[in-house]
């Protein structure tokens, strides 16, 4: 791996998850392109390989080697396709409720078969009139004996329509101790899947709508107390959402910036390779240092969360400058490719189309650079890393 943070473990899985994402993902874009929907096999074949469980301790059969193995491998599965990429970062995004909020017994039932890939996890806030104002939720939950029923609409859920375990996020009550969170299996009566909606880009991955009408769930699938939910929405959004869409976009970087610099040597102008003209030159090195920078970002934050340090503020940045690095990248390798670029065969407009689904989720850069104007008045309102730093401290002897 590059950079000062790898591990010999870090640079076998790299080297692992490469190998892997070339052989069995690879062959399957041309396809998922084409079909524009979910691809369940390729997803539970992915799942199958354990990564889902880099944020699970060894206790439940989880790798536990943290985040900067979790990012390695989004990285690199993105690199090749950010659709797989994203499917990979929202089922470990439904890891970190379990890990952070369940009862022995959640954590004993769903973690080892997340960790083996017999179950995919999701997470659902994002409503349709309240968008990424959290508290603006209208889904409820209403205590029935021994019981919850649950009613509403989720939205933009990642693995909606492949997910097993949907960790949702519903109101009992008013104000911002309204909120709770449940387990909810996908085989519920009550439960169900809207039509999956054909996306600009990510094809193969799901992004879509939950339904609840009188979806019943026992209390024992609660997770932590009524009141928790809010808890639950920011910690999985701040310590997983934010480093996991970094990841995901670097790795598309990474594939922009080597795409464009094959190109540049296999096509002549002049008689010489493209890269020998120096307004392409210098393009590239901007694409090179964008890169590096991002790199950079992505793994210190990370790092940082493995050992337990207060981190929110590096892991908000990550996000900012990697999303908008990658968008910013793949423009200038259009250019580069010029009409080249817009033809389909040509991975450098998929790449693009991929990269613009990183801005919104887990918060625009709007919300980033709010937050951290937040941080520069000393008015930023906790640390997530730090309130859980026990239970994200793992694989940081790695």
């Amino acid at each position: 791996m590059d950079g000062y943070f790898a591990g010999r473990l870090h640079h076998q899985l790299r080297d692992h998850v490469r190998d892997f994402a070339e052989r069995e993902v690879r062959p399957h874009i041309p396809a998922m392109e084409a079909g524009r929907a979910v691809h369940r096999d390729l997803s539970r074949l992915i799942a199958r390989q354990g990564w889902l469980g880099a944020t699970v301790s060894k206790e439940y059969g989880g790798m536990g080697l943290g985040h900067l193995a979790k990012t390695i491998i989004i990285e690199e599965l993105s690199r090749v396709s950010g659709a797989m990429g994203a499917m990979v970062q929202a089922s470990q995004l439904g890891v970190a409720k379990i890990v952070h909020f369940g009862s022995d017994d959640q954590k004993k039932t769903w973690l080892p078969s997340i960790a083996a890939g017999g179950c995919l996890p999701t997470i659902a806030v994002t409503e349709p009139e309240s968008g990424g104002h959290v508290l603006g939720m209208s889904a409820t939950a209403v205590r029935d004996g021994d019981d919850y029923v649950l009613n509403g609409r989720k939205v933009y859920v990642g693995n909606s329509h492949v997910g097993d375990l949907h960790g949702v996020v519903v109101r009992t009550g008013p104000g911002p101790g309204g909120l709770t969170a449940f387990l909810v299996e996908s085989d519920r009566e009550g439960f169900g899947v809207g039509e999956q909606k054909p996306t600009m880009g990510l094809h193969g991955f799901s992004f879509g709508e939950l339904y609840f009408d009188d979806c019943r769930v026992p209390a024992s699938n609660r997770l932590g107390d009524e009141g928790d939910g809010l808890a639950v929405a920011y910690s999985s959004s701040v310590l997983y959402g934010r480093a996991n869409l970094t990841a995901v976009s670097l790795g598309i970087h990474r594939a922009i910036l080597e795409e464009t610099t094959k190109f540049c040597e296999e096509r002549r102008r002049y008689g010489k390779p493209l890269h020998e003209l120096p307004s392409i030159k210098l393009k590239l090195g901007q694409l090179q240092s964008r890169l590096m920078t991002a790199r950079l970002s992505a793994y210190h934050a990370v790092h940082l969360l493995d050992q337990g340090l207060p981190c929110d503020a590096e892991l908000m940045n990550a996000k900012l400058v990697n999303v908008e690095s990658a968008i910013d990248s793949a423009r200038n390798a259009m250019e580069i490719h010029a009409a080249a670029g817009l033809f389909t065969d040509c991975p450098i407009e998929r790449y693009l189309r991929d990269a613009l689904h990183m801005f919104a989720p887990a918060g625009t850069s709007d919300i980033q650079l709010l937050r951290l104007a937040e941080v520069a008045l000393d008015r930023a309102k906790g640390q997530w890393s730090q309130r859980l730093s026990e239970e994200v401290r793992i694989g940081a002897a790695v």
